[in-house]
């Protein structure tokens, strides 16, 4: 879910961030308000609050971080300023970082639009145009305001640009910096358990780690996320999780889903055999010995490379032992999938249930690339760089 901090100056235009807030929370982003004490005395920081993803902070000091401003500047994708005064932008086109605001605008390399709004004759002071001349050399977006009634009765230019405009801007500037906007991607993760009885099942150790992992950067990229999974780990808001168990339930969960995927990544570990007749009732040890007959379960990545329509993007996964990149290619092949992910899963740090993971990537192209020792977050974005790059459009998601 792309963040986004509101910065809300103190002018008569301030009510209108109100209507900014809902429009950019309703669109699906995180929004993080900040409220200049000139703000405040405008609209109450409590109203934010109510309508944004989180409480609104105002002030440099007391907060839940303890450094505030530098936590907004490094987690925001992009920071918003609307209304934007003539005192603000002075202070930012000057470096003075005397509040929370400002502070934290000079403690950001996110992208940075700025909304002004103020009477006629401020807009068009020589100072105020030179701050925004400043500002616009060095990268920062402005949204030139309205003509229209202004506070007072006066009418002229400075009124701040409709709610609607400003958040159809904050989308279009986010979508250069998640590449997989409008995009919907389907992650698997965990092992899959196929019952013996009530009580006992055949499983693997997969632990969810790299699914999920995928899931949480895939939203961080843009992409609408379906995620379905048998395990129990964390996963951002705003992916929607599907939760299943055995091979079958992930199947049809996985079938479902993916004829409006533009990429399904097939991270769990799904069984290759299950029992072909498990008990209704659980197996006394007193019995002896049951003899447990297996039978194939349905191959959902070879499915998924038949059904692939044109432009839709599998990634494999192949976790393996031994002949790592010869066991990939031959899955590869197999599956008829764009992309193999293999991993050795007998490498201590970088098998099941652990957070670091090294791969080698194999594409259908040819092509191929072996990472170094990773998290599992920063193989996800490995992953996702060819995923955007296959789909179309440069990368703008987490660096490796």
């Amino acid at each position: 879910m792309p963040r986004v901090v509101l910065g809300v100056c103190g002018g008569i235009a301030a009510y209108k961030a109100v209507e900014v807030c809902r429009r950019l929370v309703d669109a699906g982003i995180h929004v993080a308000p900040v409220l200049t004490d000139g703000a405040q005395e405008f609209v109450g920081a409590l109203t934010f609050s109510a309508l944004a993803s989180e409480p609104a902070r105002t002030s440099l000091f007391g907060g839940p971080e303890p450094i505030p401003h530098t936590y907004l500047g490094q987690t925001a994708d992009l920071i918003v300023v609307a209304p934007a005064t003539a005192k603000l932008l002075g202070k930012y086109a000057a470096g003075i970082s005397d509040d929370l605001l400002t502070a934290t605008l000079l403690a950001t390399r996110a992208p940075v639009l700025v909304c002004p709004a103020m009477h006629t004759e401020m807009w068009e002071h020589p100072a105020v145009q030179e701050n925004l001349s400043t500002l616009r050399r060095r990268g920062v977006h402005v949204l030139d305001p309205e003509e229209g009634r202004l506070a007072g009765g006066d009418v002229g230019a400075g009124r701040l640009a409709d709610p609607a405009r400003i958040a159809d801007e904050v989308l279009r500037l986010l979508a250069g910096v998640h590449p997989l906007t409008g995009r919907t991607i389907v992650v698997t993760a965990g092992g899959t358990r196929e019952a013996v009885d009530p009580v006992r099942y055949v499983g693997n150790r997969s632990s969810g780690k790299m699914g999920h992992a995928l899931a949480n950067v895939a939203l961080r990229l843009g992409a609408r996320v379906v995620l379905i999974t048998t395990a129990n780990q964390p996963v951002a808001a705003g992916v929607e999780v599907v939760a299943v168990e055995s091979a079958q339930e992930m199947h049809d969960a996985v079938m479902a889903r993916s004829a409006s995927a533009d990429a399904v990544i097939m991270a769990a570990a799904v069984a290759d055999f299950r029992p072909k007749a498990p008990s209704d009732h659980k197996i006394k040890k007193a019995d002896g010995v049951p003899e447990i007959v297996l039978e194939p379960t349905t191959d959902i990545l070879a499915a998924l490379g038949r059904a692939k329509r044109p432009g839709q993007m599998v990634v494999g996964f192949a976790a393996e032992t031994e002949r790592l990149r010869e066991h990939a290619a031959a899955k590869l092949a197999a599956k008829r999938v764009d992309l193999m992910v293999a991993n050795d899963v007998s490498a201590a740090d970088a098998g099941f249930e652990v957070d670091t993971n090294r791969a080698v990537l194999l594409a259908a192209d040819g092509s191929s690339a072996e990472t170094q020792l990773l998290t599992k977050e920063e193989l996800a974005a490995v992953v996702l760089a060819h995923v955007v790059t296959y789909l179309g459009g440069p990368l703008g998601g987490p660096s490796t």
